[in-house]
């Protein structure tokens, strides 16, 4: 008796071990981080599109036939070669020359910004087997690169430009003006960088004999500091940043000769800024682009330096009633005659071959708007792009004769697709996931077909199977004003005769969407923890966002936050009348513009959400960089009304509900300032609030325990307040 007691106690005990083992836990998720999916090792093609370079298990770097995974794999620098001043060098990143018998290597990268870092260089040449810095005396350097030719490399270092002569081992300061804060050569200013999304601002000619560049100077351009915690007096981090409406860098284009050491300015017109540059890789061919400050006019020039002169040739403008994005082609074509460029001049997004000569012919054509531009192979002429051809929520990848004949469907399983062409275009690593399915990476030929399988995730589904998780669903939501694309997971154990809180997830901005058939990583399992809770989770998409063309995503022009919190809460309150909720419990969150969101439904939303959480929000578009704010709402002075109609300050006196604001002190994007501004508003109306400040975190909120502690705040909230 006394052990069928005890084997009743030990099999009890072992099932409540099981089912909380099924429980999610913000812990699991954000600490333990049990649910990342794999990655696959990039492939870094050399150029004849068959052969590959990676690092093996044992730190060498090797090479091996990507037709043939039987090839003995060859062993191109050995980690035994990579040892300077008697430490073993830990490689971030390589590349190289063109020839591909020089190797540039970087070691400990450090974060500038988003997308800039500097590291200390090495170079590692295949013939000698010999390693060398960079260049000690400069070091680190950031924006290394070989000439075409191999016989030298250029890095910034100081906001300067160097070139070291290989066979001389010289290394020249092309540029002397380079300060912090006061003259930049080469690379980008900070708000270059954020919102253009550059920051490499310099560039060989393919007969290595010029070489152009960017030079900004900020001197003027208002400066931006943060204090930084941790000694016994915080240190002031400085930095420029213009806001909306403030003096942005002036920005000049330079051709540098490189035998003579002489520096041309080149003469753009007028400007205010130059988004993009890029050298043919045929022939001394330059192709600008120049924008004004409200970015309704976006010109190509073409500076022609094959001649004695250089000459300068503007060949094309797009002008918008709005604003005209900035894409990132600017590929020359062999023919040396036309680029391949993006445009959403039709009303969707689509690819365009324009020439020189200023003519522009349509490559893809139809109601739907082309993601991504992909790649494109001179020999067959193919081009490859992504698009949302079968739906906003979808992404598909397609190829096309860059006449506009023969389009293919590579990928036409629905879903969300990923492609990066390899080197050559023979083949591209395919990333396919949906909502409720992490991510398959593949290698597959140029047309599709599957080469293998690198990384399907089977061990992290194996373990969402165990748990007790609630399928990502898709639905649309039928307002007033507009149809709008939504999300739902349900609660775990639904019963349609119960009524639920709903969790409003939101971000609403220009560039972004949310709802989407795609692998949402640990936001998908946070989501899923609050279905284990017992709450609905709905995701909005609002007018201004993405992939249902241009009149869709530019209806938000001169008013950021007007429609798109309209559409949030009429959407919202359509959800809201079915009769599994509970109208009386509905909560919103946001980070970034999705806080800026969640502050106006909790101001203006005229107490329809209970609770409201913005993470580290916009409270006022005059606080935010003048490139990203200006695009949308050109300047203060010029639309104070637009700026002032929805900014939450402004509204602070109508808050209804719990509102929780939280934000990184350290915010280099959108500044802590906006909380406390917000802050003051809300202590003048006489509101209170919660608050929670990270310091020296930035935008992303996260390091060391940062997340799980910040996700810990948010769950508990939510269950205390909704």
């Amino acid at each position: 008796m006394v052990m069928k007691i005890i084997f009743k106690v030990f099999f009890i005990a072992l099932f409540y071990q099981q089912a909380v083992a099924q429980n999610l836990t913000v812990e699991r998720i954000w600490r333990n981080y049990e649910f990342s999916a794999k990655g696959a090792s990039a492939y870094q093609m050399l150029n004849d599109g068959v052969h590959f370079v990676e690092w093996s298990d044992a730190g060498d770097l090797i090479k091996g036939d990507i037709s043939n995974n039987t090839t003995k794999a060859e062993i191109l620098i050995s980690k035994s070669a990579l040892i300077w001043e008697d430490k073993q060098i830990v490689v971030a990143g390589f590349e190289f020359n063109a020839n591909e018998q020089k190797v540039l290597l970087w070691s400990a990268p450090k974060a500038i910004y988003r997308r800039s870092f500097e590291a200390f260089y090495f170079l590692y040449d295949l013939n000698t087997k010999k390693l060398e810095a960079l260049d000690a005396d400069h070091s680190p350097q950031t924006l290394a690169e070989y000439s075409p030719d191999g016989k030298k490399v250029s890095f910034i270092h100081g906001n300067d430009i160097f070139i070291k002569d290989l066979a001389s081992g010289k290394v020249s300061k092309i540029t002397e003006d380079g300060k912090r804060n006061k003259i930049i050569n080469g690379t980008t200013d900070w708000v270059y960088e954020e919102e253009f999304a550059i920051t490499k601002a310099y560039g060989w000619s393919p007969d290595s004999k010029f070489l152009a560049f960017l030079k900004f100077d900020e001197r003027e351009v208002p400066e931006f500091q943060m204090a930084m915690y941790g000694e016994l007096y915080p240190e002031q981090y400085k930095y420029k940043y213009p806001k909306a409406g403030e003096v942005n860098s002036k920005v000049t284009l330079n051709m540098l000769d490189v035998k003579s050491a002489k520096i041309q300015k080149i003469d753009l017109g007028a400007y205010e800024y130059i988004p993009r540059i890029k050298w043919s890789s045929q022939a001394n061919q330059l192709v600008v682009q120049t924008m004004n400050r409200h970015q309704n006019e976006l010109n190509y020039w073409l500076i022609d330096a094959t001649q004695k002169t250089v000459a300068t040739k503007k060949f094309f403008t797009e002008t918008s009633e709005t604003y005209v994005d900035v894409d990132n082609n600017l590929l020359i074509l062999q023919d040396g005659k036309s680029i391949l460029r993006t445009s959403e001049v039709s009303g969707f997004n689509h690819i365009y071959k324009l020439g020189f000569d200023g003519t522009s012919t349509p490559i893809t054509t139809g109601d739907w708007d082309v993601i991504e531009f992909l790649g494109y192979d001179g020999q067959t002429k193919t081009v490859y792009y992504a698009s949302a051809e079968p739906g906003a929520i979808y992404k598909s990848v397609y190829s096309i004769q860059v006449d506009g004949s023969n389009k293919q469907n590579l990928t036409p399983v629905l879903g969300y697709h990923n492609a990066e062409f390899l080197n050559g275009m023979k083949y591209f690593i395919h990333n396919y996931s949906n909502a409720n399915t992490p991510p398959v990476i593949s290698l597959r030929k140029a047309n599709g077909e599957l080469v293998k399988v690198l990384e399907d995730n089977t061990a992290l589904l194996d373990k969402m199977n165990a748990e007790k998780l609630s399928q990502r669903k898709f639905l649309s939501i039928p307002t007033p004003s507009v149809i709008l694309n939504a999300s739902l997971i349900f609660p775990t154990n639904y019963d349609p005769s119960k009524k639920y809180p709903v969790f409003v997830n939101v971000y609403g901005g220009p560039g972004h969407n949310e709802v989407l058939d795609s692998w949402d990583g640990n936001d998908y399992f946070f989501h899923n923890l609050l279905a284990q809770d017992g709450y609905m989770v709905l995701s909005i998409d609002p007018r201004g966002t993405q992939f249902r063309g241009a009149a869709f995503k530019k209806s938000t022009y001169l008013q950021l936050g007007k429609l798109e919190i309209q559409d949030v809460l009429d959407a919202t309150r359509v959800f809201a009348q079915r009769p599994d909720v509970d109208a009386s419990r509905l909560g919103i969150m946001g980070w970034s513009y999705g806080g800026f969101m969640s502050s106006l439904a909790m101001t203006k939303g005229n107490g329809l959400f209970k609770m409201g959480i913005a993470v580290a929000p916009v409270t006022n578009w005059r606080f935010y960089d003048n490139i990203y704010t200006e695009r949308f709402m050109r300047t203060p002075q010029e639309n104070a009304k637009g700026y002032d109609d929805n900014s939450p300050i402004n509204f602070a006196k109508d808050l209804q509900g719990k509102y929780f604001l939280i934000h990184g002190a350290a915010d280099d994007n959108v500044h802590y300032q906006n909380s406390m501004e917000m802050i003051s508003a809300l202590v003048k109306a006489n509101k209170q609030f919660d608050l929670f400040i990270y310091p020296n975190k930035n935008h992303g909120i996260y390091g060391g325990n940062t997340r799980n502690h910040l996700f810990n705040m948010i769950h508990d909230y939510i269950l205390d307040e909704l």
